[in-house]
């Protein structure tokens, strides 16, 4: 008896367990980007759309929206920006500045870029940068 109820509980506990359902979410955004939108180089590799109220960046061929604590990915500025996780977004990218790219003008990329020079320059001559 002991050995049928052994192998009543190994034959059991050796099922195939059923799969675990799987949910799938898929956020669609429309942003309204013109179709060549005018793009401002904020570090190398990282381009951001100038002027526009939202922060979309250009990285790695596709278009990056940073809305709230969220980041959406696209491949064309007249396509739907689809959610992103935190972990698929450029490291570059996400250590941006939250809200600091939004309207964002050439005079203020020039402002960016000249306080990096000044810093980088200051970091050079032993000034313990």
């Amino acid at each position: 008896m002991k050995a049928f109820l052994l192998a009543s509980i190994l034959s059991v506990a050796l099922l195939p367990a059923p799969a675990a359902a799987q949910v799938s979410l898929r956020v669609e955004l429309g942003v309204p980007l013109p179709p060549s939108p005018t793009m401002l180089v904020v570090q190398p590799g990282i381009q951001v759309v100038a002027g526009y109220p939202e922060e979309v960046f250009f990285v790695g061929n596709h278009y990056w929206l940073r809305r709230d604590e969220g980041w959406y990915r696209s491949v064309h500025p007249k396509a739907g920006f689809v959610v992103v996780a935190p972990s698929r977004v450029p490291p570059g990218l996400a250590r941006l500045p939250p809200g600091h790219y939004k309207n964002y003008s050439k005079a203020q990329a020039k402002a960016d870029r000249d306080a990096w020079k000044a810093q980088r320059k200051g970091g050079k001559s032993g000034h313990g940068h």
